[in-house]
């Protein structure tokens, strides 16, 4: 359940990056990943990439912040997901997309509420007036209809439900069996983040979102598939 409220004391952050065919773009994240100082760990779980994605990871097994987990096959990100939650260490875990669409500079301003323990839970939402890509209507619109579905059934009134930014006290998934292998993990953490009445804050962030040319892997189908978990996580699980 969650803390008190109160000062909290010194926690440490593990940064938790799921990864699949992102070549062009991990090594630049690692890079700024670390650059935060934030990170007493970084977890990265490559999601059986086809690419030269396990060749770049390979270059960084000396470097003692970082442990690389490779899953077989591709499964999608709630299996990484799933996979480092296993393996975190610290008192706060953080999940970073691999792409660049999210920027880790805004690491202070997602950790601080759980720092100053009012919160258990941290969402960024790319949606709250900080500056943003300009893209896809059609995404958009979706993203708003799963966020309004999700929030009718969990009684919240989150803004970005499929937000890449979660960040959350370890103890929130201590004991969480993680059932959605692709990207219906958004909608499941938010169902059982609400049913464990864990305190839950949202704050803006900037976003650069992707074009599909560029690598953007999320679909209409992904969307259908949220649907289904938003209602199966509220009514059968």
């Amino acid at each position: 359940m969650p803390a008190s409220q109160g000062k909290m004391p010194m926690m440490t952050v593990s940064v938790i990056i799921p990864v699949y065919n992102e070549a062009p773009t991990i090594q630049v994240l690692i890079e700024k990943v670390k650059a935060t100082s934030t990170a007493h760990e970084i977890l990265i779980v490559d999601d059986g990439s086809t690419d030269n994605t396990p060749d770049i990871l390979s270059s960084y097994q000396n470097d003692s912040l970082i442990k690389v987990f490779r899953l077989a096959k591709n499964s999608g990100k709630g299996s990484a997901l799933a996979e480092a939650f296993r393996h975190a260490k610290g008192d706060i875990l953080l999940i970073q997309d691999a792409d660049l669409e999210y920027d880790p500079q805004d690491y202070p301003k997602l950790i601080e509420p759980i720092l100053s323990g009012q919160a258990d839970v941290v969402y960024g939402s790319r949606f709250l007036g900080d500056p943003h890509r300009v893209l896809y209507f059609w995404h958009y619109l979706g993203n708003k209809f799963l966020t309004t579905l999700s929030n009718i059934m969990t009684n919240l009134n989150l803004n970005d439900m499929e937000t890449g930014y979660k960040v959350f006290k370890k103890e929130c998934v201590q004991n969480l069996t993680v059932r959605s292998k692709r990207f219906g993990i958004e909608p499941e953490l938010t169902a059982k983040f609400a049913k464990g009445k864990w305190r839950i804050f949202e704050t803006g962030i900037s976003y650069a979102g992707r074009t599909y040319s560029e690598g953007k892997k999320v679909t209409w189908r992904d969307g259908f598939a949220a649907v289904f978990t938003i209602l199966w996580f509220r009514f059968f699980d």
